[in-house]
């Protein structure tokens, strides 16, 4: 799946389009940042927080499917404890302000919240631990940037059909209403939800996410058109009632990843990857148009009347539901890690299970083995993607404000991390690139702060730029040479290539 594909299944006249297979030319002057650009790093509740049952918090998807089948994790644990940053939240800040970032993206747990799922109850116990972390945080000028829905559904609401159910919608507005109402008097960015496709495809198409459902072609279809409107439900609560308090700004956070085709006869079939992987949660909220991209509509109606539907598995927007969810966004909140080449011929067929989101699209996907650098087979290194994506957004979408809301790369530890530092390095340059010839890109975000529970990778793959040692009953958080390099460049504001940091000791920059 990783490697390059063998290059027989491609029409022998083929004209190679795709020039460089890593990188795109590398400048190595001393690059600057706009003034107002703004730097941050990113968590997720599940992952670090830990104290999974402690002071009134219920059970999420994730404790259930950890905890009733604990080796569908590659290493068998779990979040039970994590990072423990419940209880050291102190020191996350402190790690914050060693790194002088601007915000810090984190996300609340909805059971922590609202233990029935439901605004009739709220435990304080788990408010104040946010207003805590919230006040520490403002202390030292590091803005809060709140995630409402980072993956870990109520457990109750998941047997009830979690995102299947229309349902949520109201479920997940009224939920968002109590934060706003909790936090919005300190927090002015907010984003609904993080990255629609893992939640609706590698969750309820496929069983590579909790909730583990694999129904393939249909709940993952029924999951999006509900997420994206419940979205945009509570994007209106808080633009008619919470966005007059400050000013606030609310949007989504989607994981885009870049398609593209190393052959001319395949360029299509990357253009419509793009639309069934990430536009299909964009084009309705960016579009001038709205809706889920033709394309989609088209491919996925054709394969559903093949296979003796009825009607088309994909559900239809309504018109009213059409300019509901449009315009829903104040930026583009865009995740990326990975750029794939792909291809169709004849050898597609059959290759997918039918019905399923795969064989609507109709592609396969590749990889060059150069694209690999350090030991993760996550994580590859296509900086070139970032651009060309960044591009394409500017263009179809009238050049929306970016916030890059998650970025980064995977080890198996150690602090002499030069993989990640090649990695942030270019694809910086990269988003600089983009950015010169005119994409409006606000922020960029790190993922992570400290390594975390990678969903079914476990601990087995660190994205941190401090290191954690869960073997110490304190979690104890030390600085990779990455964390040296980042702060580098959010002190000076500048990309410096060839900067070598003196990694001996991590201090806090007061002035910053």
């Amino acid at each position: 799946m990783w490697a390059r594909w063998p290059m027989f299944l491609f029409v022998c006249s083929s004209i190679v389009i795709g020039e460089c297979k890593i990188i795109n030319n590398v400048r190595h002057e001393v690059r600057k940042f706009p003034e107002d650009f703004l730097f941050g790093t990113a968590t997720a509740s599940y992952q670090v927080e830990g104290a999974w049952d402690k002071d009134g918090k219920t059970e999420n998807i994730w404790d259930h499917v950890t905890l009733t089948n604990p080796c569908v994790v590659k290493d068998c644990s779990n979040g039970d404890i994590a990072d423990d940053s419940y209880h050291q939240y102190k020191r996350d800040v402190e790690m914050m302000r060693e790194l002088g970032l601007d915000f810090y993206r984190f996300s609340l747990s909805w059971t922590r919240i609202l233990p029935t799922s439901f605004p009739d109850k709220i435990n304080e116990a788990g408010v104040q631990y946010y207003n805590n972390l919230i006040d520490e945080m403002l202390k030292y000028n590091i803005k809060p940037m709140i995630t409402l829905f980072h993956w870990d559904l109520p457990q109750k609401l998941q047997e009830m059909g979690g995102w299947t159910n229309p349902e949520i919608v109201n479920w997940f507005a009224d939920y968002a209403r109590i934060a706003f109402e909790l936090f919005g008097d300190r927090v002015t960015d907010w984003i609904t939800i993080n990255e629609p496709h893992q939640v609706c495809y590698h969750g309820y198409g496929d069983d590579s996410l909790a909730p583990l459902l694999n129904i393939k072609g249909v709940a993952d279809y029924l999951c999006a058109k509900n997420l994206l409107l419940a979205h945009a439900k509570a994007y209106h609560i808080y633009d008619k009632e919470f966005r007059s308090l400050n000013g606030g700004k609310i949007f989504i956070a989607l994981s885009a990843q870049w398609y593209d085709a190393e052959y001319e006869e395949f360029v299509d079939a990357a253009k419509e990857a793009n639309d069934f992987t990430w536009a299909i949660y964009s084009h309705p909220i960016f579009s001038e148009t709205g809706d889920f991209p033709p394309v989609l509509k088209e491919y996925v109606a054709q394969k559903s009347a093949e296979q003796g539907f009825y009607r088309s598995r994909l559900p239809e927007f309504t018109e009213e539901e059409i300019d509901y969810v449009r315009g829903t966004s104040d930026y583009f909140g865009l995740n990326h890690y990975l750029t794939y080449y792909v291809y169709r011929n004849e050898s597609v067929v059959n290759y997918y299970e039918s019905p399923s989101f795969e064989e609507d699209m109709g592609v396969i996907t590749y990889f060059y083995d150069e694209w690999k650098i350090g030991e993760s087979n996550y994580t590859k290194f296509v900086p070139w993607g970032f651009y060309k994506l960044l591009t394409r957004i500017r263009e179809d979408y009238g050049n929306p404000p970016v916030i890059i809301t998650e970025n980064g790369f995977a080890t198996r530890g150690g602090l002499n991390d030069e993989d990640r530092i090649t990695y942030y390095r270019h694809y910086i340059s990269a988003m600089l690139d983009a950015m010169e010839e005119g994409s409006d890109v606000r922020a960029y975000t790190a993922w992570s702060l400290m390594d975390n529970f990678e969903w079914l990778a476990g601990y087995t793959e660190r994205f941190g730029l401090y290191q954690v040692d869960y073997e110490s009953p304190e979690r104890t958080r030390t600085p990779r040479k990455s964390a040296f390099v980042y702060k580098q460049i959010l002190r000076t504001r500048e990309l410096d290539m060839h900067y070598e940091p003196d990694t001996d000791v991590m201090t806090i920059d007061e002035g910053h």
